[in-house]
């Protein structure tokens, strides 16, 4: 009789904790916590952080009044990440403990698993970028070379963090400054992720961070191809042997500057690859400028809150004949746990989903730190 005892309510309550736990990313990142803004269908619009910008006061001219912008960005609802076991799983359950270690922590574990990975993947959206693909970070050099940048595009200091991938948490965690770092102050959910802070940047290490991998084969010699106008958002390139195609997340270096491809190219035709879009804007290129195309890297990320958002809306309850389920939300975190009966095969069976999307705010405020 003590499986009469457990509830989805109490399962749900039992897994929501337990997925915030093992989040790192959606947890570091700005959060909508409002569900007043709707629109139809599949996205939201979310309130964007406000910035401005502080001024020294001019007694003759008087102040410079900046506009509050209620802004605003899209963001859409586009990962639905589900666990589903069927009784036979399960069936040993007797009581909530034997249903928290069979299914509820291992479900909770893989949908943080999945939503780490998806929200990490905003990497792509990063131009800024330090150290050298395939190199891994792991030297104090490495973590001001990230602040350093962070300055240098001028993100707010409180806040600062950082996802490592488990190669450069083996390396960071041997460094005197890493070693001997205070973590009093780090939030507990993340506790047993963070590597402590240094250099103002709060830092912590996850599996799911993106190993990214170049669509390009084989290139020498990589030049722009066609003179770029200022404020354009694609060019051409050409080179020796160019084969294979750029694809999003790419990176390429001109002029000292970094850019990053927000959609996958054309393949290479006749050693050059057209309309290539990157993101920011280019500067006025001459023709047969020099290209420096970066390789496959890690995707270690360093950033201020603000640069991203996590949106997360509570499902609705399934209607049917012999289905139940549980809604349950906490600080911008909603889960849902249903439970039904598959009369066919006689079949208890349980599902743990989240619906949730991503979205880039602010790309000036992240860095991308190559490993």
């Amino acid at each position: 009789m003590a499986n009469s005892f457990v509830t989805l309510k109490t399962i749900a309550r039992q897994a929501l904790p337990r997925l915030i736990d093992n989040l790192v990313f959606p947890n570091l990142v700005y959060r909508d916590f409002s569900e007043e803004m709707h629109d139809v269908g599949d996205t939201v619009r979310v309130r964007r952080p406000t910035t401005f910008t502080a001024e020294e006061f001019n007694a003759e001219s008087g102040v410079n009044y900046q506009d509050m912008n209620d802004d605003v960005v899209d963001v859409t609802l586009d990962h639905l990440a589900t666990v589903d076991a069927r009784a036979s799983a399960i069936e040993t359950a007797t009581c909530i403990d034997d249903l928290n270690r069979a299914f509820v922590e291992p479900a909770a574990a893989a949908l943080a698993e999945k939503i780490n990975r998806d929200g990490l993947k905003l990497y792509a959206d990063i131009p800024y970028a330090t150290g050298a693909a395939g190199t891994t970070p792991g030297t104090l050099a490495d973590l001001s070379d990230v602040r350093r940048m962070l300055n240098e595009n001028r993100a707010p200091q409180i806040g600062r963090v950082a996802v490592w991938d488990t190669e450069a948490d083996a390396k960071l965690t041997q460094l005197p400054a890493i070693v001997n770092a205070e973590k009093s102050g780090s939030t507990l959910a993340l506790r047993e992720g963070s590597l402590g802070r240094v250099y103002g940047i709060d830092h912590y290490m996850s599996q799911s961070v993106v190993k990214h991998a170049t669509g390009i084969t084989t290139v020498t010699a990589v030049k722009v191809n066609g003179a770029v106008t200022a404020g354009a958002t694609s060019l051409s390139i050409d080179g020796s042997a160019l084969t294979g195609k750029l694809v999003r997340g790419d990176l390429m270096k001109i002029e000292g500057k970094t850019y990053t491809v927000i959609e996958d190219s054309a393949p290479a035709a006749s050693n050059a690859i057209a309309g290539i879009k990157v993101y920011p804007a280019l500067p006025a290129i001459a023709d047969n400028t020099d290209v420096t195309l970066v390789g496959s890297h890690t995707a270690n990320l360093a950033f201020h809150p603000m640069a991203f958002a996590y949106v997360t809306r509570p499902l609705a309850n399934p209607d049917g004949q012999g289905v139940q389920s549980y809604v349950t939300s906490f600080n911008g975190i909603s889960l849902r746990v249903t439970k039904g009966y598959d009369q066919r095969y006689k079949r208890t069976t349980y599902s743990m989903d989240v619906l949730y999307g991503f979205k880039t705010v602010y790309p000036e405020l992240a860095v991308r730190a190559l490993g």
